[in-house]
Parts: C-alpha cells; structure tokens; sequence
C-alpha cells in the first residue's frame, strides 16, 4: 500500500516529535516502506545546527540510526530556502513530488493561543489540502 514515506523533522525539536516519528516507524515496517527525512531550513544558524551543510549531516546521522534501530531503509534531505515561515509548505509540497513519497507522517503543532484567534495556520492542512498523497497528522 505504502512503499516510501515522508516525514518531516525539526530536530532542534525532535522529544516533541517522539509519537509521530514513532508512527512513521510502525506504518513502515508494516509495509516494508521506506523512510525519507526532510527538513527545511533557512540558512540562519538555528537550535539544531550552524548552516545547512551540519544540519544535513545531523540529519542524515539521524535517518541513518533509525534506520539501523528499527531495520527500516531511509534517506534524508535538508531543502533550503530564504524564509521558512513563508515557503515551509511550498517546499514541503515540492519533495512529496521529487521524491515519489505515497505518505506523509507529519507531527502537529500543540494547539494555543494562535489557533483560536485563527493567527496560525496549519502545515499538515495545507499539506493535505495541496497534495495527492495521504497524509498523517500526529498530535
């Protein structure tokens, strides 16, 4: 049904992401699908590393060991662009298509303040609302 999964990852946040990416890991190994990491990241020193070249080894780190711990087969990929606020989705969407991802796995933000006075928007419903492929919103 599955064969190649995208999940995207904030590592500067990962403990926050345990319950998605551990469903990206399930649906996986039941399908024997893949995994494909991506983040995307401007090119500011962030949380999680100083430019995007560390970003995308630390990454790649990651994808590598969950890979080796769970048995599964995964890639990685860190997109850059000049503001992810404004093209997170945009460049979220143009992966799903080069990659030839069949799924997203992707964790939700916790709901605040932001939500009820309709200030954020979501990723995951931008994601399902643009995209061909099904989507899985973890919260």
């Amino acid at each position: 049904m599955y064969s190649k999964i995208l999940v995207p990852v904030d590592l500067a946040h990962e403990e926050k992401m345990s319950k998605a990416l551990n469903t990206a890991i399930d649906i996986a190994k039941h399908y024997q699908a893949s995994l494909y990491y991506v983040t995307v990241t401007n090119t500011t020193p962030s949380e999680a590393a100083h430019n995007p070249e560390e970003l995308a080894e630390k990454l790649a780190t990651f994808a590598s060991e969950q890979g080796r711990s769970h048995g599964l087969k995964t890639e990685s990929k860190v997109i850059t662009t000049a503001d992810t606020a404004v093209e997170l989705d945009k460049k979220l969407l143009e992966v799903i298509e080069d990659c030839g991802a069949d799924l997203v796995v992707m964790a939700s933000h916790a709901p605040g303040i932001g939500d009820k006075l309709h200030i954020l928007h979501s990723n995951g419903a931008n994601i399902v609302k643009h995209s061909d492929i099904s989507v899985f919103v973890v919260r």
